[in-house]
């Protein structure tokens, strides 16, 4: 009798006691929330009509990868593969030699000096943001030490924070009637610097997700803070070389000790495989810096994830032998392509929606759209994101379609007069093939009108 009723619990619904209660989920569990980037997609999952998405809401690349990664990729299993006869061990933990060197390769093609630095290859840049984190931070649950974000910031920077348990600190972008973000005045990001004392300041030159283009002057300024105030500098560059102005690519290794005296032995970049070479699944990215400690101390900590992506490392490695020309000419394809869709969305927005403010395409995948002199500022961008996810559809020759796009809300830190200026604002990703991207300036337009009346 015994032996069927543990037959029965294991086999059939759990036997449950009478009165037993469920058991709890963690604190962190309880108040955690989809991503602002992945809120549309997964609400947009749950529909059964017939309608179907513009997905702009997140970074998800859809151009092919550069041809020397396609290469590898469809020939995995060819004689000089290492993967040819179907076994795919484990990795060192920092990551193949060719892959890192195949990093320090874009760095170098950019025109900025890598000897001295350390390269780590992790499974995306999301990976490598957790390792920096961990790594200039002060302990969980402490106040010491936090991370400061110039917001608006990518959200993942404060939602691994909060993963972590370590707080996050920030000073606030204002975006322009002309749609361009400011960046706070000196004395104001002093102030919240002497006030909580950071451990280290994240910069993303090529904004997300603002589209701000960071220049060297800015990089110097921020640079010269961190030194003053012994803070690391984590420098994103996710976007690097995906810049539309007259300009040069700048980077967190053109801050040498010649331009602000002291910065070395405290620089840091997240590398990533995702945007500039259009391999967003092949979660591939790199924790590069000049501090040696830093270095091997962060490898010891990866080693709890034993090694990175093994195939994707191999797929990856193949940019170490592109030469510098070859990389270059790259760059410049992917900047010409991503400026003609920058302008063309930019003012057929502006066109089909009078007094909508769009932030400039100065730099990276990203527009920020702001409806504040249309609706007001009582707006929700994000019940107006749900809405579009849930029912909102219009019809475009004879297509049934909605558009989905990410609510700023979730990348401000911190409330500003009372309201997140993320509020009425969005960002959309020039990330769908070019004859999509053309349907989001009327579908956006189509769409808030229905919403609005």
């Amino acid at each position: 009798m015994g032996n069927k009723k543990a037959s029965e619990a294991t086999e059939g619904s759990p036997v449950r006691v009478k009165g037993m209660k469920n058991a709890e989920l963690s604190e962190h569990f309880k108040w955690r929330k989809p991503s602002a980037i992945r809120l549309a997609q997964i609400e947009f999952m749950k529909r059964r009509d017939d309608v179907q998405a513009v997905n702009v809401a997140i970074g998800n690349v859809s151009l092919p990868m550069h041809p020397a990664m396609q290469k590898r990729m469809f020939n995995l299993g060819s004689v000089d593969s290492p993967f040819k006869n179907g076994v795919v061990k484990y990795t060192p933990t920092v990551g193949l030699e060719e892959t890192n060197r195949a990093f320090l390769n874009i760095i170098a093609s950019s025109g900025f000096k890598t000897e001295g630095l350390y390269p780590q290859i992790t499974d995306g840049g999301s990976q490598a943001m957790e390792l920096a984190i961990l790594g200039v931070c002060g302990p969980p649950g402490s106040a010491e030490h936090p991370l400061f974000l110039i917001d608006a910031a990518y959200t993942n920077y404060g939602a691994m924070a909060r993963r972590l348990g370590r707080r996050t600190v920030c000073v606030s972008r204002l975006l322009q009637e002309n749609g361009k973000f400011t960046l706070p005045e000196v004395d104001k990001i002093e102030k919240v610097i002497e006030e909580s004392r950071p451990g280290g300041l994240v910069v993303i030159p090529y904004d997300n997700p603002t589209g701000q283009f960071f220049d060297r002057e800015s990089m110097v300024l921020l640079a010269r803070l961190c030194v003053k105030n012994n803070m690391w500098i984590v420098s994103d560059e996710a976007y690097r070389e995906l810049f539309y102005i007259k300009s040069s690519a700048t980077s967190i290794w053109e801050i040498t000790e010649d331009l602000v005296p002291g910065i070395q032995g405290r620089r840091i970049s997240i590398e990533t495989a995702s945007k500039v070479w259009n391999a967003c699944g092949l979660r591939i990215g790199a924790l590069v810096t000049d501090n040696r400690e830093f270095h091997e101390k962060s490898v010891a900590e990866y080693t709890a994830n034993l090694c990175p992506n093994a195939i994707g490392q191999f797929i990856f490695g193949s940019l170490a032998q592109e030469s510098h020309t070859q990389l270059k000419n790259w760059y410049r394809k992917q900047r010409e392509y991503y400026l003609q869709m920058h302008t063309s969305v930019n003012s057929e927005l502006k066109r089909r929606i009078p007094g909508v403010i769009v932030s400039s395409p100065d730099a990276s995948i990203y527009s920020v759209i702001d409806v504040r002199n249309i609706v007001g500022r009582t707006f929700k961008a994000r019940d107006f994101v749900m809405y579009c996810a849930r029912k909102g559809a219009v019809e475009v020759d004879g297509e049934k379609l909605t558009l989905l796009v990410a609510p700023m809300e979730g990348f401000y830190s911190v409330e500003r007069e009372g309201e997140n200026p993320g509020k009425t604002q969005m960002r959309i990703a020039y990330v769908e093939p070019p004859e999509r991207l053309k349907l989001v300036p009327l579908l956006f337009s189509l769409l808030l009108q229905k919403y609005t009346s």
